[in-house]
C-alpha cells in the first residue's frame, strides 16, 4: 500500500525536476557551445566522437572558423535574435577536419541565457520543403478557413501532420482549466489504439514541462531507448552552472517520460504545442511504435502549421465568444427593458422568467431582498435561497460569486446542494442584501480516462513511476453543474451595473414621491386635527340633547320614536369616540417623544387594573411573563399596550375560557414584546392590512371598534424606530408583536449652578 506522505514527496520532487538542465542531449545530433565574439568551443556533447571522429575534449578551445570554412557564418550567428530563443536554421555546413567522416549537417543555432548554442543534425533533401511540404501546407491553409468549429479544425491538423510526418498515431487535445487534456481529433494507422474522446490527467505533464511546451513549440524523441550523450565539461565555463537546454532541439528528456512512452507502446514521439494568446491551449501529440527520425525541415513545417492552427483557433474562439456576448447583450437589453417598465426590479424579474433563465443557461433563478424571495423555474426553497444570500453577504466582498459545485464551495449550506449543483449570484445593491441568483442542476458526466489517473511509487527508489496501463478507465462525476463561462460572468456584471442604474433612478423617484407624501401627510394631519377638534363639540351637543330629549319627552314618544332616538344617541357617541381617536392619532405625529425608563411589567399591571371592570365577570386566565425595562415614551407605550390588551379581551369575548399571555424577550439590538390570545384569530393573507387606518377583518356587528387602534400602535412604535407584526390562525387565536430598539436614556441633571 502506498504511503500518502511518501507519494506527496515524490510528486513534489517530480514537479521540481530541472528538466531544462539535463546535462545531456539525444544522440541523433551533436551540440557545441561557443563564447563570443571569438566563437571558440567551450562545451561539446560527448557524441561528437560518433559524428566527427574526435573526442569532445579535442574540440574545447577550438575556433569555429577552424572547424567550418564558411566566411559568412560568423555574420549569420551575430544576427541571431536574443529575444527569440527557438533554434534557427542557418543553413547546411561541412566540417573541415580532413577525415573520412566529412558530411553535410543542418546547423540550428539560438541564444539562451547569454550562451550561443549550436546544434547539428544530418542534413535533409533541400528540395523537400518546396516540392512536398509547401503544397501540403497550402492545401491545409485553404481547408482551415472553411472549418466551422474547433473539432473540424483539429481533425484537419492531425490529418495534415500525418501526411507530413508519417507517424502512426496523431492526436490533438485541448487542456481544460485544471490542465487535463481531452482528445478532440485523432488519426491512427491500423494496429494503434484509439484515444479519441479520452482524457489525459494533468499530472501526466508537470508544470515545468508545460512552461517549456509554451515557449518551445516542437519536441522530438526519435527513439525512446536512446542513450543520452553528456556535455563536456558538465558545467558551463562562463556561468559555472549547468547549461540551460530548455530551447535546444536535442535536449535530453526525463527518464520518467521515456518510461511513460515505453509503457504506452511508443518508441518515437513528437509534440507540437498549440499556444493561443500566450497560453498553452493544447498539444498535437505524434506517436510511432518504431523509432522515427524527423528532419528539421519537417519540424519547421510542423511549427508553421501549429502557428497557423493557433491563429485559426484564436479567431474561431473569438468569433464564438463575440456571438455569445451578443446573445447575452440582447438578453440584458430585454431584461432591463422589462425592469424599467415595472415598479421594481423584482416585478421586472417576475415578468420575464424565460429571459431570466435563458440569460445564464440556468434552470432556476431568484431575486432576494432582505428576507423576501421571488423564484422562477427550478429554484431551491425560499429558506435555502435566503440562507445563501446571508452567506454571500457574510463571506463575499466582490459583486459576483459563481460555483459549479455548491457542496464543495459552500459546505456551510449542505441542504442547498441537494436542490442545486451550481450558482451564479450578483449583488444588486450597494447597501443591502439584495441579490439576483441563478441556479443550475447537476450534470452527471462520465469521463473516459486513458488509464486510471493515479500516481505510484517505485518501491526501491521511492521515485514516481509513470502509469503502466492506458486502457479506458471510466469515472462518473457527480455534484457539478455545467461550468459558468467567463462571458456569462461578464454579462452578469454588466447586468448588475445597469440594474443599479435603474434602482438609483427609481430610488430618486421614490425619494421625490416620499417628499411629496410627507407634505401631503402634514396637510392631512393638520386637516384631520382641525376637523376632529371642530367636530367634538357638535357631537357632544347631539349626544347630550338626545339624552335630555329622551328624559323629558320620552314618555310622550311612540315605541318607534324612542327606538329612533336611541339610535341617534348611539351613533353620536360612536362618532364622538371616533373623533377622539382621530384627534389622538393626528397628535401622535405632531407630539415630541419624551424618553425615559419604562417598566413594562408595571405598565401591564396598571392597564389590567384599569380594565378590570371590562373582564371581571368573565373567565380570563392571565399569563404575564417577567417584563424588562425599556427606554421609550411612557404615555405612548401605555397607549400601545392598552390597545393590544383591549383587542385581546375583545376578540376572546366569545370564549368560555379566555387565555391571554403577555411577555417579552431581548434580541441582539431590540426588545420584542408580544400579546397572545386564544380568540377568533385571522387569516394570514390579510396580515398586511391589520395595521392600516380603518382596516377591519371582522364585521362591526361582531366586534365593536373604530379601526384606528392598530394604526395608532404602528405609528407609535415606528416613531420609536421599531416595527410591528402579527401572526394568527382563524379560530385559533392571534399574537401581536412590537419591537423597540435598544436606546440609551440619560437622566436630566437637576443640579443648579
Amino acid at each position: 500500500m502506498t504511503d500518502p506522505d511518501a507519494l506527496k514527496d515524490a510528486v513534489e520532487r517530480c514537479a521540481d525536476e530541472p528538466i531544462h538542465i539535463p546535462g545531456s542531449i539525444q544522440p541523433h545530433g551533436f551540440l557545441l557551445v561557443l563564447d563570443e565574439p571569438d566563437l571558440r568551443v567551450r562545451q561539446a556533447s560527448r557524441n561528437v566522437l560518433d559524428w566527427l571522429g574526435l573526442e569532445a575534449e579535442q574540440l574545447l578551445g577550438t575556433s569555429l572558423r577552424e572547424l567550418i570554412h564558411d566566411d559568412a557564418l560568423p555574420e549569420r550567428l551575430a544576427g541571431l535574435s536574443g529575444e527569440d530563443r527557438n533554434p534557427f536554421h542557418l543553413g547546411d555546413v561541412n566540417f573541415a577536419l580532413g577525415t573520412s567522416r566529412e558530411q553535410t549537417f543542418a546547423l540550428l543555432a539560438h541564444r539562451n541565457e547569454g550562451q550561443l548554442i549550436l546544434e547539428f543534425e544530418r542534413a535533409s533533401n533541400p528540395g523537400q520543403a518546396y516540392g512536398t511540404l509547401y503544397p501540403l501546407m497550402r492545401t491545409f491553409v485553404a481547408q482551415l478557413h472553411a472549418a466551422g468549429d474547433l473539432e473540424s479544425i483539429c481533425r484537419l491538423a492531425v490529418s495534415e501532420l500525418s501526411r507530413i510526418t508519417g507517424f502512426g498515431r496523431i492526436k490533438a487535445y485541448r487542456f481544460d482549466n485544471e490542465g487535463n487534456g481531452e482528445v478532440l481529433a485523432e488519426h491512427t494507422e491500423p494496429g494503434y489504439a484509439s484515444y479519441l474522446g479520452h482524457h489525459f490527467p494533468a499530472s501526466d505533464i508537470p508544470a515545468q514541462a508545460r512552461r517549456l511546451y509554451r515557449e518551445n513549440l516542437i519536441r522530438v524523441i526519435p527513439d525512446a531507448h536512446y542513450q543520452p550523450s553528456p556535455l563536456v565539461p558538465a558545467l558551463n565555463p562562463a556561468s559555472g552552472e549547468p547549461l540551460d537546454l530548455g530551447f535546444a532541439s536535442l535536449r535530453s528528456v526525463s527518464p520518467v517520460h521515456l518510461q511513460y512512452m515505453r509503457n504506452m507502446g511508443t518508441l518515437a514521439s513528437m509534440s507540437v504545442s498549440i499556444v493561443v494568446r500566450d497560453q498553452l491551449w493544447g498539444l498535437i501529440s505524434c506517436h510511432d511504435a518504431n523509432p522515427r527520425q524527423v528532419s528539421h525541415k519537417t519540424r519547421t513545417a510542423c511549427e508553421l502549421l501549429a502557428r497557423i492552427l493557433a491563429l485559426q483557433i484564436d479567431a474561431t474562439e473569438t468569433g464564438l465568444l463575440a456571438q455569445r456576448k451578443l446573445e447575452l447583450r440582447h438578453q440584458v437589453v430585454r431584461l432591463l427593458s422589462g425592469m424599467a417598465d415595472c415598479d421594481s426590479v423584482t416585478d421586472g424579474f417576475r415578468s420575464l422568467p424565460d429571459v431570466v433563465l435563458a440569460f445564464a443557461g440556468a434552470q432556476g433563478a431568484a431575486v432576494v431582498e432582505s428576507d423576501s424571495c421571488v423564484r422562477v423555474g427550478e429554484a431551491p426553497p425560499d429558506r435555502q435561497i435566503i440562507a445563501l444570500a446571508r452567506w454571500l453577504s457574510a463571506h463575499q466582498s466582490g459583486h459576483i460569486f459563481s460555483s459549479d459545485n455548491l457542496g464543495q464551495d459552500v459546505p456551510e449550506l449542505p441542504e442547498l446542494a441537494k436542490h442545486a449543483a451550481g450558482v451564479l449570484a450578483i449583488s444588486i445593491s450597494k447597501l443591502h442584501a439584495h441579490y439576483l441568483i441563478w441556479f443550475r442542476q447537476e450534470r452527471v458526466r462520465t469521463i473516459h480516462w486513458a488509464g486510471q489517473p493515479e500516481k505510484r511509487l517505485d518501491q526501491l527508489s521511492g521515485a514516481l513511476t509513470p502509469r503502466h496501463s492506458f486502457d479506458t478507465w471510466r469515472e462518473v462525476v457527480r455534484g457539478y453543474c455545467a461550468p459558468w463561462e467567463d462571458a456569462e460572468r461578464e454579462g452578469a456584471l454588466e447586468l448588475r451595473n445597469a440594474v443599479l442604474g435603474i434602482v438609483l433612478r427609481k430610488a430618486e423617484e421614490m425619494a421625490q414621491l416620499a417628499g411629496e407624501l410627507r407634505e401631503s401627510n402634514k396637510e392631512l394631519e393638520s386637516f384631520s386635527y382641525s376637523v376632529s377638534h371642530d367636530l367634538r363639540a357638535p357631537l357632544r351637543h347631539i349626544a347630550g340633547y338626545t339624552e335630555l330629549l329622551s328624559e323629558l319627552e320620552g314618555p310622550q314618544l311612540s315605541e318607534r320614536g324612542q327606538r329612533f332616538l336611541g339610535n341617534i344617541g348611539d351613533a353620536a357617541r360612536f362618532a364622538g369616540t371616533l373623533v377622539d381617536n382621530l384627534l389622538s392619532f393626528s397628535q401622535m405625529g405632531r407630539s415630541a417623544l419624551h424618553l425615559s425608563d419604562v417598566d413594562l411589567g408595571a405598565l401591564v399591571g396598571s392597564i389590567r387594573e384599569e380594565m378590570r371592570p371590562d373582564y371581571e365577570s368573565r373567565d380570563v386566565e392571565w399569563r404575564v411573563q417577567p417584563m424588562p425595562v425599556v427606554v421609550a415614551d411612557a404615555a405612548f407605550i401605555h397607549m400601545v399596550l392598552r390597545n393590544l390588551i383591549s383587542n385581546a379581551l375583545k376578540y376572546t369575548s366569545g370564549r368560555e375560557h379566555a387565555l391571554i399571555e403577555i411577555g417579552a424577550h431581548a434580541q441582539r439590538d431590540e426588545t420584542v414584546v408580544y400579546i397572545r390570545d386564544n380568540g377568533v384569530g385571522f387569516d394570514m393573507q390579510y396580515a398586511g392590512k391589520l395595521f392600516g387606518v380603518f382596516q377591519r377583518l371582522h364585521r362591526m356587528e361582531e366586534f365593536e371598534g373604530t379601526g384606528i387602534g392598530l394604526a395608532s400602535v404602528r405609528r407609535i412604535v415606528e416613531r420609536h424606530g421599531g416595527r410591528v407584526w402579527a401572526d394568527g390562525r382563524i379560530d385559533q387565536g392571534a399574537t401581536f408583536f412590537f419591537a423597540l430598539p435598544h436606546l440609551t436614556y440619560t437622566a436630566p441633571d437637576d443640579r443648579k449652578d
